[in-house]
């Protein structure tokens, strides 16, 4: 097999599975639940080795909200490399960062009337947060974080002790401290309301809880089950923050970037975060890039205090503006309302029928929940086998996860459904 490497043969797949099952660390996941070797993708669609083709029903995570190697963002990327335009550049100026913050600000935030400064990370989402935590606690002098039920901000330190899973919290291997955790939005499991009893122990001097540095929230819990924060009690959560002087950060990692329906996850529910934590498509083409937006006053670090040497991942930055334009682009607005609206539509349809309870979730970051938390891991490997790669999510992975590409066909959407209904109903005949 070795020889093999060295010499450039093609390998078989029993070769291929020796080297990753001999090699790679036991922690893979994805890759035990899809065994298959991808070798290319387009849009919506991958395909494995063997020349077989899937529907993308899950868009890296989030990761690839406007499908793969979209022409749009090849082409830009492709011009780049090939005027020698720089790659790295830690956190120096230069054009392409200029031209993404210029972009970002005339399409995104000057339309919505948002101020924001930009920071720049280290390359993953899980590193945004950090980021935001440390400009939280430098601008409040504060420590504590408020952190809700089925909440995941990433695997550091930091925003692990945010989670609420408590296999990733173990998985640490040492204590997580300075979170204080609530109920999120419609959690079922408790009889109180978490924003009173915030509001109230923060008002009472002999309650044992001082007030936070900041709240950290997914408006649409990405790895928590879908669940999805209503505007009245996210502006609740908000007014509470400015009445107290705590930072509102919105972790838009997954749900960002148009995968609720408009680009941020909170547009339309009146409310403006304090931070925002961006990454995942924020890139455009899958490269990675992450950043978090932050409200001038409370932007008060010393130069360096968070550092990295990927901040300046300039062909993401490159990608990055050119998936900016889909945002002015009428065609690809009406076709992403139509999908939605479609998806919709066919969710609405399948409470009660074959044991779905619920449809969580909104635009195209939309699930379905059982009550057993086998069964969607079965309809998962159901409709994988029939061309559908689709994961799962929840607390005990009860839920199955629909995030198809924004930009795909409607019927190649209508398609990918009705292989998920199969799916569904071959594992509700076997049940």
């Amino acid at each position: 097999m070795i020889a093999a490497l060295e010499t450039g043969q093609s390998l078989g797949d029993g070769d291929l599975r020796l080297t990753f099952e001999t090699w790679e660390s036991s922690v893979r996941s994805y890759c035990r639940r899809f065994p298959v070797v991808l070798t290319r993708a387009k849009g919506h669609m991958v395909w494995d080795r063997r020349g077989r083709s899937y529907l993308d029903f899950m868009s890296g995570a989030g990761a690839l909200n406007y499908g793969h190697n979209h022409d749009r963002l090849r082409r830009a990327l492709l011009r780049y490399i090939e005027e020698d335009g720089i790659a790295h550049s830690l956190d120096f100026h230069t054009e392409a960062k200029a031209r993404f913050i210029q972009e970002f600000n005339r399409v995104i935030l000057a339309p919505r009337g948002l101020e924001y400064r930009f920071q720049f990370t280290g390359p993953t989402g899980t590193n945004a947060v950090e980021a935001a935590l440390k400009v939280a606690r430098r601008a409040t002098g504060r420590q504590s974080v408020v952190a809700f039920t089925n909440g995941f901000h990433g695997m550091t330190l930091g925003a692990l002790a945010a989670a609420g899973s408590r296999k990733r919290r173990v998985a640490a291997g040492v204590p997580l401290h300075e979170v204080i955790r609530l109920p999120f939005d419609g959690y079922g499991r408790v009889g109180f309301d978490g924003l009173d009893y915030l509001q109230a122990a923060l008002d009472d001097p002999s309650s044992g809880i001082d007030a936070p540095a900041a709240v950290l929230l997914e408006v649409v819990q990405g790895e928590g089950g879908l669940n999805a924060a209503s505007a009245a009690w996210l502006q609740r959560v908000q007014s509470i923050c400015r009445e107290r002087g705590i930072l509102f950060i919105v972790d838009d990692i997954q749900a960002g970037c148009g995968r609720t329906g408009p680009f941020f996850s909170f547009d339309g529910l009146g409310v403006q975060p304090d931070i925002v934590c961006l990454a995942k498509s924020i890139g455009g083409y899958g490269l990675p890039l992450a950043l978090i937006l932050i409200k001038p006053w409370c932007d008060r670090q010393e130069p360096g205090e968070h550092a990295g040497t990927f901040r300046g991942n300039n062909l993401a930055f490159v990608t990055g503006a050119a998936a900016l334009s889909f945002w002015t682009d009428t065609a690809f607005l009406d076709q992403h309302r139509m999908n939605c609206d479609a998806l919709n539509e066919w969710l609405q349809r399948l409470p009660g029928a074959w044991g779905v309870q619920s449809t969580p979730g909104r635009g195209m970051m939309r699930g379905m929940a059982w009550g057993d938390p086998t069964i969607a891991g079965k309809v998962s490997a159901a409709a994988f086998e029939r061309g559908v790669i689709i994961e799962t999510c929840g607390g005990s992975g009860q839920v199955l996860k629909l995030m198809p590409p924004l930009v795909i066909e409607p019927e190649a959407l209508r398609s990918g459904l009705r292989i998920i209904a199969e799916a569904i109903a071959a594992v509700s005949d076997d049940q």
